[in-house]
């Protein structure tokens, strides 16, 4: 192996320790490192400008629909209560409505009791033999030709009827 001279050995450790020295003031004044975290920074800083103004600028549409959602809670709520309402007056009606039907069906009743009694007002004479009204006027039955004698002895009674 070969030896080397001290004053190689400084000159050779003095220009390489320069030489890095200068490289690391490079590195420090100019940090490559620093610049690009800077540039993101700045970047990031211009993106956040960028979106804030957008938002800002959305806003005003944000703050519609807020106000639309807003009113359609308030008209629900209104709705809500309108059907609550007609649910109970419904409740309530339907009794009514049977009771409705119940009169109903008693007033077809009477309007036939009413058809019958003026059957027999009407037709105060029966006949007879066939029991089918007759009009006061005639003095034979049509039906089945049995001779009617007086209308007093043809008519019904109050009591009879009941």
């Amino acid at each position: 192996m070969q030896t080397l001279t001290p004053a190689t050995y400084f000159w050779t450790s003095a220009i390489t320790t320069f030489a890095l020295w200068g490289i690391t003031c490079a590195i420090a004044f100019e940090n490559p490192v620093e610049a690009f975290l800077n540039k993101i920074l700045s970047d990031a800083k211009q993106q956040t400008g960028v979106e804030t103004q957008v938002l800002e600028e959305k806003s005003n549409v944000i703050d519609a629909m807020f106000e639309t959602i807003e009113s359609n809670n308030e008209t629900l709520a209104h709705v809500k209560d309108i059907v609550y309402n007609t649910r109970t007056d419904v409740k309530e009606i339907q009794p009514m409505k049977e009771s409705i039907e119940k009169m109903k069906t008693e007033l077809g009743s009477l309007k036939r009791e009413v058809k019958r009694m003026d059957e027999k007002i009407g037709f105060s004479n029966i006949c007879p033999a066939c029991g089918k009204p007759l009009l006061p006027e005639f003095k034979m039955c049509p039906y089945c030709g049995e001779r009617i004698r007086s209308p007093q002895a043809s008519t019904i009674s109050l009591k009879d009827y009941k």
